[in-house]
Order: C-alpha cells, then sequence, then structure tokens
C-alpha cells in the first residue's frame, strides 16, 4: 500500500480511470482485479499475520471479484477460509467469473454466513462496491449488521458496504471496518459524514496505473494536507508590529451568551491577530476584560450599532452569541454593512438565511441545521450529502462555506477541500466560536478567504485533538483554546 494521496474523486470519476486503464494503457481488467485482491490479501497478513479462520463475503460485481482473489491467496496461504457469495458465481460476468472460477476451484461455498461469523477471526467485506445508491435491505442488511455486532476485524474492499462513496451517508445501514483498502483514486465519500465512523483505517494502492491514466481528470475534491499550517506559517520577520497583523471585531454575544464573544476573541488573537475588539452587551464588560484584558470591549446598546466605526480594513467576525432578538437584528444589520473581511457564523446565519444575499469575499461557517436554514431543506437532507450541500450553499450565498462536522468541507466555487483532523470531543459548545475567531485571525493577517478557512480549519482540528490527549469525553472550547499557540506555531 501507498501513502494516501490528496487528490479524491466521485465514484463515476474512478470508473473512467479504471476504464483509462484498461482501454487507453492496455491494462487487462483481469490484472487490475489480481492486483486489487494481491494488495489487500497483503494488507490482511501484515494486519492479522497468525493464519487463522478467515469468513470472506463476496458480492456479484467486480467488488465481489476482488473478494473471490482474496479468498483463493488465503486458501493457497494455508488458511481456513469459508467463502460466501451473495450472487450465484455462475451469473457473474467477465474478470469478477474468472476470480470466482479461480477461488472456488479450491474452496466449496458456505450456505450461511452469520453461523460462520461465530467461528471468523477476520471478516473481508467485498460485498458492494461504489455503485450502491438505493438503502440496504433484507437479508442483507440483517448480514451487515451481524457482522457489526462479532466481535472480529473486518476489511472492506473498496467501500464499506452500504456506505455511499460519493457522499459518504449510511444507505441503511453499512459494515463497520477495521480497515478500507481502495484502489485507483480515492473516493471523497471516505472522508467525511457517516464514512468516519465505517472506515477505519484507509490504505490505498493505485495498482500500478501511470501517471497517464489521470491525466486531465480534474479531482472532485482534495484532502487538507497534514503540513498545510507549517507550509503556511512560517517565522515572523524580527521587525514585526501589531499594527501589521490586522484588527478582528467581534460581534455578538446577547444578555446570557457572553462567553461566545469571549472565546471568539480570544481565539482570534491566538490564531495572530494584532488587535482584537469585542462589541457586545454592556453587562458583558467587566467579565471578558477580567478573563482577558488584551481584548478591546465595548459595550453596544441595540441603537449604538448604528453608529459603530467599523474601518474597511478591520475582519469583522459577525454571529457568537448574537441572538436573534432586536439587539442582535441591529448588531447583523451593521455587520453586514461592513465593506471588509467577514466571517459569518451562529445566529447570523440564521439571521441570513431570512435575508439571504451574495457576496464573493466572505467566509460562512454553518454546521449542519444551519446549512438546513441556509438552503431551507430539512437537515436530513444536508446529512444525505454534505458535498452537495457545500456546492448550493456557494451557489446561493457565494464566497467560501465551510460546513462543519465530521470531515469538515470547506469549498468555494473552483475549489473543494476535506480535513482529515478533530473529534468527536468536539461537539461541545462554544467549539464553533473558536472556529470563528481563528479564521477571522488569520483573514485579519492577510490570506485570502480560501486559504484562511483551509488553515483555520485545520489549526482548530488539530488544536482539538491536542486537548484530547487526556481524552474526548469533556472536552471544552477552552480547552482547545488552549492548544490553539501551540499548533499555530507549527
Amino acid at each position: 500500500m501507498q501513502t494516501l494521496p490528496h487528490a479524491l474523486y466521485t465514484p463515476a470519476q474512478v470508473r473512467e480511470l479504471d476504464r483509462r486503464a484498461i482501454e487507453h494503457e492496455g491494462i487487462p481488467g483481469r490484472v487490475l482485479m489480481a492486483r486489487a485482491g494481491r494488495s489487500a490479501w497483503q494488507a490482511l497478513q501484515q494486519r492479522w499475520p497468525q493464519p487463522g479462520r478467515l469468513l470472506v463475503l463476496c458480492g456479484g460485481g467486480n467488488n465481489g471479484g476482488d473478494g473471490y482473489v482474496i479468498a483463493r491467496r488465503a486458501a493457497e496461504a494455508g488458511w481456513s477460509v469459508d467463502l460466501w457469495a451473495l450472487t450465484d458465481p455462475s451469473r457473474l460476468e467477465g474478470d469478477a467469473r474468472r476470480a470466482a472460477e479461480a477461488a472456488l476451484a479450491i474452496l466449496t461455498p458456505i450456505d450461511d454466513p452469520q453461523q460462520a461469523l461465530a467461528a471468523a477471526d477476520g471478516v473481508v467485506d467485498a460485498l458492494l462496491g461504489t455503485g450502491l445508491d438505493r438503502p440496504v435491505t433484507g437479508r442483507l442488511a440483517a448480514l451487515i449488521d451481524a457482522v457489526n455486532a462479532a466481535e472480529c476485524p473486518v476489511l472492506s474492499v473498496d467501500v464499506p458496504s452500504g456506505l455511499h462513496a460519493a457522499s459518504g451517508r449510511v444507505l441503511g445501514t453499512a459494515v463497520r471496518a477495521a480497515v478500507t483498502a481502495t484502489f485507483i483514486g480515492l473516493k471523497q465519500g471516505l472522508f467525511t459524514g457517516d464514512a468516519a465512523d465505517h472506515v477505519g483505517e484507509i490504505l490505498f494502492d493505485d495498482l500500478g496505473v501511470p501517471d497517464a491514466v489521470h491525466a486531465g481528470m480534474t479531482p472532485a475534491a482534495w484532502r487538507l494536507p497534514a503540513a498545510a499550517l507549517a507550509d503556511a506559517l512560517g517565522r515572523r520577520p524580527r521587525t514585526a508590529h501589531k499594527g501589521a497583523f490586522g484588527h478582528v471585531r467581534v460581534l455578538g454575544g446577547d444578555h446570557g451568551m457572553g462567553g461566545a464573544v469571549r472565546m471568539a476573541g480570544e481565539a482570534a488573537a491566538r490564531g495572530g491577530a494584532g488587535r482584537v475588539s469585542v462589541l457586545t452587551r454592556s453587562a458583558h464588560v467587566g467579565a471578558v476584560l477580567a478573563a482577558r484584558p488584551e481584548l478591546m470591549v465595548a459595550g453596544m446598546a441595540a441603537a449604538g450599532f448604528a453608529e459603530a466605526v467599523i474601518a474597511e480594513s478591520d475582519t469583522v467576525a459577525l454571529g457568537p452569541g448574537l441572538g436573534q432578538a432586536e439587539w442582535g437584528r441591529c448588531a447583523f444589520d451593521r455587520g453586514m454593512q461592513h465593506g471588509g473581511a467577514l466571517v459569518v457564523d451562529a445566529d447570523a446565519l440564521n439571521l441570513l438565511a431570512g435575508q439571504p444575499r451574495h457576496r464573493d469575499d466572505w467566509i460562512l461557517t454553518p454546521h449542519p441545521g444551519e446549512a438546513a436554514r441556509l438552503l431551507g431543506i430539512d437537515i436530513q437532507a444536508v446529512l444525505d450529502d454534505r458535498w452537495a450541500t457545500a456546492d448550493a450553499l456557494v451557489e446561493r450565498y457565494g464566497g467560501v462555506v465551510v460546513l462543519k462536522g465530521a470531515g469538515t468541507l470547506i469549498a468555494d466555487r473552483h475549489r473543494r477541500r476535506v480535513a482529515g483532523e478533530g473529534n468527536p470531543g468536539m461537539a461541545s459548545g462554544g467549539m464553533g466560536d473558536v472556529l470563528t475567531g481563528v479564521i477571522a485571525g488569520l483573514r485579519a493577517q492577510g490570506w485570502a478567504p480560501f486559504e484562511a478557512a483551509c488553515l483555520g480549519v485545520q489549526a482548530h482540528a488539530r488544536a482539538g485533538d491536542r486537548a484530547a490527549g487526556g481524552g474526548e469525553r469533556g472536552l471544552l472550547a477552552g480547552d482547545v483554546l488552549a492548544q490553539l499557540r501551540g499548533v499555530i506555531n507549527p
């Protein structure tokens, strides 16, 4: 297996890459299948080196063909192999049929895979490939549920069965793999949404296809490289001064939500902004200053926002703790008048949903619920296809969209990125305020909207991973704040 590439493709694109390899480069399909099966078998040997009883579940397409190759190799190596066929092997065609015939020459298929699960030391899931487009039901769903309930590791071939390879959502039910071995091109659905709970460790093999196969094909998306922060955030010049690193103004913090603006303001400062001002309810001024005296804090009545002085050179972070009452609406209206850099989050997004507008230079950071309101759709539609949701938000509102969640997506009209860092402990109050602040801090220092969003997402997620070193449950936004300085200075 090889180092994971950064380029991601849709399943349709990967099928096109397969076709090019076969038709343009003259690599027979049976050779690609043999290489895929061998690669997965080698991964199996490395992770579970002690020979045991292996249950191989084979579907009816090329994914099943890969499974037959694995089953044959395991049997030839002396492993005890139970082979189950979802589709009658006599009904298979082409390369999959040839692979099945080679395996069945030395193996007899079993009738009851669930009974075999009790004795299995490992399972190979080669049931459903990347073409799945409807929910898994009936006996196949029952089998997948039984595999998940069994206490043995699973290697999935190409994509865990039941997981949509394009969107990353579970279609009814899906295998929870310990390892997913995937080939030719990384599928975008393996890196966001439900995939986080199903793919396990992702292994990749390009099967030796030449670079020409990928020529002229633009990837659907890219993974954020782990070195993005280190590459972008070099040492500051020794002559640096605070005026060189921008001014962030955070607008928000209605009654009872002063903590949101305090965390966003500190995150902007920890992200490297030269100066940070907070415009909030007067009742919060003392508490914010006491907690973080480096911030400049002003109390604002609703009417005061109309007169608030915000320079066009400032970066405005609008939304943390804003609320949707009169005070929040006045702050929202003032923030929307700002012609400079703008990061919009939380209740500012909810207010924006009721007053849609389009800008090319702002950054919107919705979670799925906010995304649903912005698009006027059900939240389940967002969860069903996060990629399509991010694209729709960009189309309607413009700028850069950061769709938060497992496998956070960053998108504009021309680019899509997915973040691979972060953890479930970050599902707690205030995390979005910290993200808004760190993105605003980077934007204030001169990074373009897309770059600021990507770097901010990575810094936030990496700080969260460091903070979760003592355990994910109970992780607080303040714990992430405490780690930001370390990750922003790679």
